[in-house]
């Protein structure tokens, strides 16, 4: 399992086409990947799931992996919310 903490930092959170294209990132990987913020869980391949918790910018949050590409596989998606802009 390997897991990391990031700041959002795109300007509209985990909405709209920015959470889309974090769904199909994260669909890539073969490893399970999880979204953890504020005490709650989910799949970060659901889009559902992840628009339901309403993930706004400076939300600290954890990605969490476990899977043949665990480690590349929350690099990349953190790498995504660092950004101003995915």
């Amino acid at each position: 399992m390997y897991t990391e903490k990031s700041v959002v930092k795109c300007e509209s959170g985990l909405h709209n086409k920015q959470v889309t294209y974090f769904i199909q990132k994260a669909n890539e990987f073969r490893s399970s990947i999880w979204i953890e913020a504020e005490e709650r869980k989910i799949n970060a391949k659901s889009l559902l799931g992840v628009l339901s918790m309403g993930i706004t910018a400076g939300t600290e949050i954890s990605i969490i992996a476990e899977g043949p590409d665990e480690e590349a596989a929350v690099k990349e998606l953190s790498a995504m919310l660092v950004k101003d802009i995915i």
